[in-house]
């Protein structure tokens, strides 16, 4: 593919040719994969005021009339899947087969949302006399800006941007640094669908400037966020100045819990796809694993086996199971938590080593077992691809572990017991549970933590309901 030098996308103009440039690079080459604009307060404050100045046409439309605009872009992004799977694992580093998946997913969620904008109810309630009307609205929350991360640089706009579309409000995202030639393509499909100026816009650039013009705007009604909880305290604080509505999707620590009368194969197969996809850096992934003692050996073997299958490499080469992390930080981070872990006395049985050359970080796909809760790892997210695993004992232990956490986000377990299976679910405190289901994402479902790991969901009935107001109107006739 070759070179992509693009532009920020503001009030349906490709804008910002005159500004510094961002370099964007591949992660498992360092070679050069394209440029963007770097945007700062003014020019987020053009695209306040171009999806401010939008808003009022585009909230009248019929959920119809937005709903075959949403399922255009959607139309667009599967015509141009191979197109838009290249941008992400040349910017991402994640292997070309996941690239392609995440179009897919990117796709179900402005399918799903374009269903859902048609079935955005009011309601009628009983007055409290003969003379008393009520009637409860469902009314867009007005300019939605939206935080994006690296990881999944198409789903986790599409996720924001669908149902924001869907229930009438205007968007602009900020997209990482390391990954914003896939969201602009995303602005170039909501051009070609017909999506008017001003509804949609990406700026690309200064990350501080960029946000404080969000949160000191007025109009700037809602943020959502996906990212660490360190900066979505931040942002939460910034947007108490006005009082925005938010959504917050953030840190995770997920842990496994494998039960003696798990289906280990099962267990296994779905453990290592929810650990290593994109290299482990995902904020559902597999964080922390505990084992029934009774099945620990057993399992350590046959995880240990399936992990020394995958391949690391170059996404874009076949065959390609692991890319490279995304930066030195999170290089480090892995590293230092293999190393703790061991001097702790873990023993490594996969994996264990990194390289770090001239700007490229790749890291074995690593396992680890003799975990013991005093290790650094099983109280960090990892983002890396390391499993650590620890054995339990009865029921009550694994629950109590996999709670001690300030975080929230996501959970698996594995048991064929039904009775066993429902009490687990129940008692782990996490937004997300997988029950013999290491990938439980899905854009008709619900998508959200508890705790520290964030506020509102993402996906399903409850996804548009976030970008919606409830206004109440009295009526005595």
């Amino acid at each position: 593919m070759k070179r992509l030098d693009m532009l920020n996308y503001i009030d349906g103009q490709w804008t910002g040719k005159e500004l510094e440039k961002i370099e964007v690079t591949n992660p498992a080459t360092g070679e050069l994969v394209g440029t963007v604009p770097l945007a700062g307060y003014k020019e987020t404050n053009q695209a306040i005021e171009a999806a401010h100045q939008s808003l009022p046409e585009w909230s009248k439309k019929t959920a119809a009339e937005r709903a075959g605009l949403l399922m255009k872009v959607r139309d667009l992004m599967l015509e141009n899947e191979k197109e838009l799977a290249e941008i992400m694992t040349l910017e991402n580093g994640k292997p070309l087969k996941e690239s392609t998946g995440e179009v897919a997913y990117a796709a179900s969620f402005m399918e799903w949302f374009a269903e859902e904008a048609k079935r955005i109810y009011g309601r009628t309630v009983p007055g409290k006399n003969e003379s008393h009307r009520i009637k409860v609205l469902k009314q867009p929350v007005g300019v939605v800006a939206a935080i994006t991360p690296w990881n999944f640089p198409a789903a986790m706009i599409t996720r924001k941007l669908a149902p924001a579309l869907a229930a009438g409000c205007t968007f602009i995202v900020k997209p990482p640094k390391q990954t914003p030639l896939t969201a602009l393509k995303l602005a170039e499909y909501c051009e070609q669908a017909g999506i008017p100026k001003g509804v949609v816009n990406v700026v690309c650039g200064n990350s501080k400037e960029i946000t404080n013009a969000f949160m000191e705007d007025e109009r700037v009604r809602k943020i959502t966020f996906t990212g660490s909880t360190e900066v979505g305290r931040l942002l939460m604080e910034q947007g108490a100045k006005t009082v925005k509505k938010m959504s917050m999707e953030l840190g995770g620590h997920a842990p496994v819990i494998v039960c003696e009368d798990a289906d280990l194969d099962k267990a296994v197969s779905m453990a290592v796809a929810s650990k290593y996809r994109n290299s482990g850096q995902t904020c559902v992934c597999a964080n922390r694993l505990y084992v029934h003692s009774s099945v620990y050996d057993e399992f350590v073997d046959k995880f240990a086996a399936k992990v020394k299958e995958l391949k690391v490499g170059n996404g874009m080469e076949e065959g390609v199971d692991l890319g490279p992390l995304i930066d030195k930080s999170g290089y480090e981070k892995v590293e230092h938590q293999v190393k703790d872990a061991i001097e702790k006395g873990a023993t490594c049985v996969a994996g264990g080593r990194g390289r770090a050359e001239n700007g490229i970080y790749f890291f074995e796909p690593t396992v680890l077992k003799d975990v013991t809760p005093d290790m650094e790892i099983m109280h960090i997210e990892t983002f890396g691809p390391v499993a650590p695993i620890q054995k339990f004992e009865t029921d009550e232990e694994a629950i109590r572990l996999a709670n001690d956490t300030p975080f929230g986000l996501a959970a698996y377990f594995f048991t064929e017991s039904v009775s066993r299976g429902t009490k687990i679910s129940e008692e782990l405190q996490y937004g997300i549970v997988g029950w013999n289901d290491g990938l439980p994402s899905t854009a008709q479902a619900p998508f959200g933590g508890i705790k520290q790991s964030g506020l509102g969901s993402e996906g399903g009935a409850e996804g548009i309901e976030e970008y919606l107001e409830t206004k109440y109107v009295s009526l005595m006739i």
